[in-house]
Formats: C-alpha cells, structure tokens, sequence
C-alpha cells in the first residue's frame, strides 16, 4: 500500500547556457552526483517545482518529459498549465 508520504521531489528550470529546459528529481539523486545536480539546477532560471507521488511516478515522469519537449521545442507554457497537467501525479 502506498502512502500519501511517499513522494518525489522535483524541479524543472532552464539552463543558462543553452536554454534547454531540464527536470531534476531531488529526492531520486544518489550522493555520487547529487552536488552536481543540485548545482546545475540552482544555476538555471527556475520554472516549476513540486512533488509528485511515488505511486504512479512513471507516468509522471513521462507527463513531465513531454513537458520538456513542449518547452524546448519553443511553445509558450506557463507554471500553471504545468501544474493541470501533473495535478493527477500530485498529492493533496
């Protein structure tokens, strides 16, 4: 059984240098590249972050690539059509 406790933290920014739209799933990170990772994210321009429930990740996961594929292809998405999208992924 899965507890509404179990969650995955998350933030999507966009990089400095290239643009490109990123996600990095801090609760996920091992401690191998975790610096890195949180260094790279604080860098970028912070767009949308959140938590989405371990139950039903994968699905998550792949709602959030989307997202990034939609970001960096160039359509227009705000932080709140972000959020519609995942609100099935996200606890209450």
């Amino acid at each position: 059984m899965a507890f509404e406790s179990e969650k995955v933290m998350f933030e999507i920014y966009r990089e400095p240098y290239q643009g490109r739209y990123k996600v990095v799933y801090f609760t996920e990170l091992q401690d191998h590249n975790k610096e890195f990772e949180i260094s790279r994210a604080m860098a970028g321009d912070h767009f949308f972050d959140g938590f989405i429930r371990n139950y039903q990740k994968d699905e998550a996961k792949q709602t959030i690539n989307q997202l990034l594929e939609r970001l960096n292809s160039g359509e227009s998405l705000d932080p709140s059509q972000v959020e519609s999208a995942l609100k099935p992924f996200m606890p209450a």
